[in-house]
């Protein structure tokens, strides 16, 4: 199936953030584009972009960045087993936003549970983790 959706994220050091990504959220590189500063990663089915901030590739910026880059925006990415990813995270002295919780959402007459935390990234984007509770 065709991804419709991949977001790309401004980064300022690309490194760091791979490191955080691939090495303690579980992603993979789907290839990288090092003149540009660039990476595509991907773990289950979510795919995200990200490139430096002001390295040599194209750029659209409207205005000015400023840190933290992810203010206004949450990324929920479902996994398998948020406690076993929160306790890596936490072991990696990574502080979060949300500690890990159990909390029940209304949709429409149901209620769906989700075991979810969240985390910022090196950049400030927020990453809510989550598993379905049945």
């Amino acid at each position: 199936m065709k991804v419709k959706l991949v977001p790309e994220l401004n980064v300022d050091d690309l490194q760091r953030s791979l490191a955080f990504y691939v090495d303690l959220a579980g992603f993979n590189i789907r290839y990288r584009r090092p003149e540009d500063r660039f990476a595509y990663i991907e773990r289950d089915g979510v795919e995200l972009m990200m490139e430096e901030t002001f390295g040599p590739g194209r750029r659209w910026h409207p205005a000015p960045l400023e840190h933290p880059y992810g203010r206004g925006i949450n990324f929920q990415i479902e996994v398998d087993n948020a406690a076993a990813l929160y306790a890596r995270l936490r072991d990696a002295g990574c502080s979060f936003i949300l500690d890990l919780e159990e909390k029940w959402y209304r949709v429409g007459d149901d209620s769906e549970g989700q075991r979810q935390f969240v985390v910022a990234d090196p950049d400030g984007y927020l990453l809510r983790f989550c598993e379905t509770i049945e």
